[in-house]
Parts: C-alpha cells; structure tokens; sequence
C-alpha cells in the first residue's frame, strides 16, 4: 500500500498498530468519545460502557429524518463507529462488579466522568490504577482532577472561554462579542492530546510492565493552542486582537478574504513584503486586464506598496469579483500564492481532492441504509488501519462480551 491509497481500503497483510489493545471507554463527552475513535481507527477493541438510558451523544442531534431517537444520532453514529457497546449500571453493585471485570484483562480506561460523578459513585481511579497495576487510565475532565476549579461544571463552549481562545475569535468590530469556533474545538483538542499521552504511556508499559493514571485538562489542552497570544503577552506584553477571518494580532491586519463572482469566498493573505509573492498576483492581474497601474515601477518597492495599500486591496477585490471561485482557487495556486476556497461542511462530500482520497466511506447502518462517514485523516505507508464501521446499537454487544468475560462459549 502507499500513502496516496484511499482509506477505504485496508492494507492486505499490514499490521494495525493497536491489533490486540482492548480499550474500556466510559465517555460521556465528545473529547472521551473522539479518542476512543482514534484507537479503533488504529485497530483497538473498543467497547463503549453505556447507562441504560444510553450515552448522552446518543441524545444529541442531529437525528436522521429530526426525529430524536437513541439509535438515530448522527452525532453518535460519527464518534462511536466500531465500537461494541455494552451497558453497565455503574450505580448499581452487579454493575460495578462487572466494570471492574472488565478491566481485568484491558489496556486501557478512557473515562470522562466529572470528579463530582466520580466521587458520587465512590469511583477513585486511582484505586483503579491500584488493582490492576498494567492498566492504563486516561482521565479526560474540564479541568483535571485536582486545583480549586476541578469540580467546575463546563461545556465546550465554556473551555474555549477559560482556555483564552475564545477572547481571540470573532470580528474586526469589538462591539461584537467574540465568536465560538465550530465542531467542538476544546473537545476534539483534549482527544487528540489524550491520545498522545496514552500513546506515550503505552510505550513506558512496554518498559516498565506498568500503567499508571493519565490526567488530561481540557482548559489546559485548549489555553496551549492560542497561537501568538501567549508569546506576545509572555514577552512584549502585548494583547492580540480578534479579525475577522485572520489570525489575533496586536494591531489590526489587512482583509484576507475576497468575495468571488459566484457568491463564494476565497481566503488570500496579500503579503506584500515578499517580492515573488507579489510579482505572481501582478502577472495573474494584468493577464486578466485589470492589473491597472500596479504593472507602474515604483510598485517594485515594498514602501510604494505600502503607501497605496488601501489603493491595492481595492484593486485585488474587484480582480475576484470578476472570476468564480474555483478559478481563482486553481489559478492562484498554480502561480504559487497560498488561496484556499471557504469551504462550507457540506462541500466537502463533492470535494473532488478528497474524493480522490477515498476520505468519506459508504457505511451501511442497518434501518436506515448508505450512510457517508469520514475516515481517520491519515495514511501509513507500512501500517494498515481501519476503515470506518458502523456504531452499534444501545447494548448491541452486552451478551457478547460478558459471556467472554464469564469464560463462556
């Protein structure tokens, strides 16, 4: 198999890298649930412990045809494909003897369960930790499980607020109040760091022959991604300032996004500090006819281009009112300058690089026919993974892994 391989299909006789690595997920969040998907997408047993009423992403929409059902959520089908989902009442006594069976012989504990829950269920993972001395616990809350804030409620919203992300996303106009990113930003951030730290305690255990408790602060993984505001207070003590469509910066930045005949937006930073950059946009221009007088020689020196800045940026904007799109996206990347077309989510499905790719897969969810699922957003040249599977319904797999923990046919 190379790189370029679509996703969808799996590499005959490579091996997976977590092949034989049971994982027991107890998420209750999308930054739980994301990084048990990761471990399936690498080849994990993944079995998903679920109250009887179901996970709360089972209750989150969208639902198919907006009717709110548990076996319905597209939310849930996403997070929670090729997992084997088994339910456990952990407030009852039979139920928590059998999550505790159940970590016996796994590899891993993924849980998401707020130190207020924890503590109400007379859970300590770190007796956890203490009974079976090779598991690996990966605890996933707002804001840690100790520090005077870690019975704090929160949401992905209020993390992105707390972690200092928030304050630098939203619009020129700071009457405005700042905007939340899309797609569970704090979430999907704590999964990923998640994962490289069992990743990393995996490798230790390898050595070692012991697990050990993984402590990972939502707060703490967003307030690492705030780009240069951290740098710019630490130092020069300066406070970036959100832009519309750019990055936060101590003073404002010229517009970077061009509305194109078609209706649709291309993103395009017009740097003019650099001379390759600019003679490439001129070039595109006059080859159209409307580079006007930016062919004149004093627009070689950056301070002439500088000076007329404002003159520029006119210029550049009715350039892309003149062309669709796709052309300029094309085009511009053709002539080397750095042009992304705005995307909405559903472009992506007719996306013709990622059809090449292979990146979304037709999964069959029974009753309910072909559903599209995007894969994991990596390929391995001597790795093979898993393409993705459907998610099972409430307590699918309940008999199934119980009768094996029981030793029974």
């Amino acid at each position: 198999m190379t790189v370029t391989e679509s996703a969808s299909t799996p590499a005959q006789g490579l091996h997976q890298p977590y092949d034989g690595l049971t994982v027991v997920e107890l998420a209750t969040d999308p930054a739980g649930e994301l990084t048990g998907l990761q471990f399936v997408h690498l080849g994990a047993d993944v079995i998903k412990i679920e109250p009887p009423a179901g996970s709360p992403s089972r209750h989150t929409g969208p639902f198919v045809d907006d009717i709110a059902d548990p076996e319905r959520s597209l939310a849930h089908w996403y997070y929670n494909g090729g997992k084997r989902s088994v339910v456990v009442d952990l407030a009852d006594d039979d139920g928590r003897g059998t999550f505790d069976s159940l970590l016996v012989d796994a590899d891993i504990l993924i849980s998401t369960l707020h130190p207020l829950e924890l503590r109400r269920l007379g859970l300590d993972l770190q007796a956890v930790v203490d009974a079976n001395p090779r598991l690996i616990v990966v605890s996933i809350t707002p804001f840690g499980l100790t520090g005077p804030w870690a019975d704090y409620q929160s949401s992905d919203l209020v993390a992105l607020a707390v972690s200092g992300l928030l304050i630098t996303s939203g619009y020129d106009d700071h009457t405005i109040p700042p905007i939340r990113p899309g797609g569970d930003q704090a979430f999907h951030t704590a999964a990923s760091f998640a994962h490289i730290a069992a990743i990393l305690a995996i490798l230790e255990r390898d050595q070692s022959g012991i697990g050990g408790l993984i402590d990972v602060s939502i707060q703490e993984a967003a307030g690492v991604t705030v780009e240069l505001a951290n740098p710019y207070w630490f130092y020069p003590r300066g406070l970036v300032q959100r832009q519309t469509c750019r990055h936060a910066q101590p003073v404002p930045t010229q517009t970077a996004i061009f509305q194109c005949r078609d209706g649709r937006w291309v993103y395009f930073a017009l740097i003019l500090a650099d001379q390759k950059p600019w003679q490439a946009l001129v070039s595109w221009m006059d080859s159209e006819g409307v580079a006007t007088d930016l062919t004149d020689p004093e627009y070689d020196s950056l301070e002439h281009r500088q000076a007329n800045f404002g003159h520029i940026q006119d210029i550049v904007e009715v350039f892309f009112l003149l062309q669709d799109s796709s052309v300029a996206y094309h085009e511009g990347q053709a002539r080397g300058l750095p042009i992304g077309i705005l995307n909405a989510p559903e472009d992506l499905y007719h996306d013709e690089h990622l059809v090449a790719r292979g990146f979304f897969v037709d999964i069959d969810q029974p009753g309910f026919g072909i559903m599209p699922q995007p894969t994991a957003p990596y390929r391995f040249s001597a790795l093979a993974t898993t393409p993705p599977q459907r998610a099972a319904s409430l307590g699918e797999h309940t008999d199934e892994v119980l009768a094996a923990r029981r030793g029974q046919p």
